[in-house]
């Protein structure tokens, strides 16, 4: 006897006293779609910024007052002179760095390799991710495309308490409450890391070495 049937032979016998047909609903459950914005459950802001700082990201608590404050703020601590921001971005938030005299560049005037150039970005996001610290950008006008969030060094990016959900079946259904909607995603947990064969980490390889996130708790 071949292997194959001894194990076919074998599920058939453990099989033989079970009646009817598999209840199509075990191990299946409906999410919930997730579009209004909500508040978050109680603890899965304080459990986000400690799973976000466990990544070796910055995380700042903000109110929408002092973001534009905290924004210029942050680059700065970063030591950036230049920064891309996508097209659609509330302007507001740069109001303190368009003060200064940091470079800022818009999404459509640099292209991919122009980005190498800048040092820092500045965008929104779709969804943050308590339960593991993540991140999500589904490149809306207020996040621009994804090679903004993938090359320059520094990422400063926005969240709204109201973004923050407790685990990833939560953070898919708000993300995808119709299939047909579905487009390109980034997921972020920490800065960009990886480790060699002797398990040496190393930041900054295959994107920003710098992770910001002001989190907007108001």
């Amino acid at each position: 006897m071949s292997a194959r049937s001894e194990i076919l032979d074998r599920l058939r016998g453990a099989l033989a006293d079970v009646d009817g047909a598999p209840d199509p609903q075990v191990g299946h459950r409906t999410m919930p779609t997730m579009q209004g914005a909500e508040p978050p459950a109680e603890g899965v802001l304080e459990r986000f910024t400690e799973v976000v700082r466990d990544y070796r990201a910055t995380v700042q608590p903000v109110t929408s007052d002092d973001l534009p404050r905290a924004v210029a703020g942050a680059l700065q601590v970063a030591g950036c002179s230049s920064v891309v921001v996508p097209t659609g971005l509330d302007d507001r938030w740069l109001s303190e760095v368009r003060h200064g005299s940091m470079r800022v560049v818009a999404e459509q005037e640099v292209d991919t390799a122009g980005l190498d150039g800048v040092d820092a970005v500045v965008t929104a996001a779709a969804v943050g991710i308590a339960a593991t610290g993540t991140i999500v950008l589904d490149h809306g006008p207020e996040q621009g495309r994804r090679a903004l969030s993938l090359v320059p060094d520094t990422h400063v990016c926005v969240v709204r308490a109201e973004q923050v959900v407790a685990d990833v079946p939560q953070a898919v259904a708000r993300l995808h409450p119709d299939a047909e909607a579905a487009q390109p995603q980034t997921w972020i947990s920490g800065p960009s890391a990886t480790s060699d064969i002797e398990l040496e980490r190393v930041e900054g390889v295959h994107g920003p070495r710098t992770l910001i996130v002001l989190l907007v708790t108001d």
